[in-house]
């Protein structure tokens, strides 16, 4: 094949590039009505009363650090199999992180391990970042229920789980989290090219994720040209056209997560009876969006390393990738972060097996088939 099938891509039609060109040829090229159009569609599509939208969702997660006033000797757990930004975020405010161990089945935050994390260091533990992993969400009630007891923020981050269910319910995160952090990134559900923001139900952090996005400016109202500065920021700001990218691309989420549940459906059918390979979980109370098809390979069964059989792979034009390398193998965390390594076995034997097969809306039936046939070609 010509072209190289990646594993996830931008899907991008005539209504998206109108939506773009309106907003260069209107006044506002950075923060103007498409930015507030934005944040108030997402609030209808995902039940939250406010958003705040930003350049990205690292920076999402960054200016949540600070709202939170997280400090030193503060703890913020999260997964280790997860994107850097989950923990990145903490050392901005000099907490620390602890990473807590997948459920072997679901790959997302295990709540017993938690609450033993929970029971261990107690008063010291702010917050717990839960990722969505691959679009299927987490136990969600039972960490609702552990943030009640414990007295620590919930927070999705929920880059993965765009038009996820949870329940049969699509606003679903803000419900059970304290906050809601998504990406916008041309291989996540829907693109603003990049992208990201914040969902609340409070008015008092909402106002404040939106003075820490502008440089932690608090503007006079009655002088536009006056503001004041109580504390140092940054330009957390998304431009006015990305935004209308990002209109008329939520208006087609629902499409999408249609089409890359199909695409897993295949992937599913042509490989369930392939012992060699664990194929994602379905759970009935979860509807998963697929941001990734996550196939776990017995590399014993098919004799073959992993590296072998990306590069193997590549050479006909498909490109596998690893979700994710686990963070506290990473030199820095494996330096800074608390843990046990014997406590993060799953994360451990998951990364050993598993790899991210292409799946995108514009992905070809052609092109599904032909990764399937390499895949069952494995020798």
């Amino acid at each position: 094949m010509k072209n190289m099938i990646n594993y996830g891509k931008q899907t991008l039609d005539h209504e998206d590039i109108s939506s773009v060109i309106k907003a260069l040829k209107s006044n506002y090229l950075t923060t103007g009505p498409f930015v507030r159009k934005f944040e108030n569609e997402i609030c209808k599509l995902f039940g939250s009363k406010y958003t705040t939208v930003v350049n990205n969702g690292t920076s999402a997660l960054n200016i949540l650090a600070k709202s939170l006033k997280w400090k030193k000797n503060d703890i913020i757990i999260t997964t280790p199999i997860t994107f850097l930004a989950s923990a990145s975020c903490v050392y901005q405010s000099q907490a620390k992180v602890a990473f807590v161990d997948i459920s072997k089945n679901t790959y997302t935050i295990d709540p017993n391990q938690l609450e033993t994390m929970l029971k261990k260091y107690k008063r010291s533990i702010k917050s717990v970042i839960a990722v969505d992993y691959a679009g299927n969400p987490c136990d969600w009630e039972s960490l609702r229920y552990l943030s009640k007891r414990y007295k620590f923020h919930l927070i999705n981050d929920s880059c993965h789980s765009m038009g996820s269910k949870y329940y049969n319910d699509q606003k679903y995160a803000i419900k059970y989290a304290d906050f809601v952090t998504q990406s916008f990134h041309p291989v996540k559900a829907i693109t603003t090219g990049e992208g990201g923001s914040i969902l609340s139900n409070s008015k008092f952090y909402d106002e404040k994720f939106k003075i820490l996005r502008n440089h932690s400016m608090i503007k006079n109202k009655s002088r536009h040209w006056e503001y004041k500065v109580y504390e140092a920021g940054q330009n957390y700001r998304i431009t006015d056209f990305q935004c209308a990218l990002g209109i008329t691309q939520l208006k087609k989420l629902n499409q999408f997560v249609k089409i890359r549940r199909d695409i897993a459906k295949l992937y599913d059918k042509s490989l369930k009876n392939d012992e060699r390979f664990i194929l994602p979980l379905h759970e009935k109370n979860k509807y998963h969006s697929y941001h990734l098809y996550s196939l776990k390979v017995d590399f014993k069964k098919v004799k073959i390393s992993k590296n072998k059989l990306i590069e193997s792979f590549l050479k006909k034009g498909i490109k596998l990738q690893v979700h994710y390398i686990p963070l506290h193998l990473q030199p820095f965390f494996k330096k800074n972060a608390i843990f046990k390594k014997n406590e993060l076995k799953n994360s451990e034997s998951f990364f050993k097996q598993q790899v991210s097969l292409p799946i995108y809306p514009s992905l070809k039936k052609k092109e599904v088939r032909f990764i399937i046939k390499n895949l069952l070609s494995i020798k």
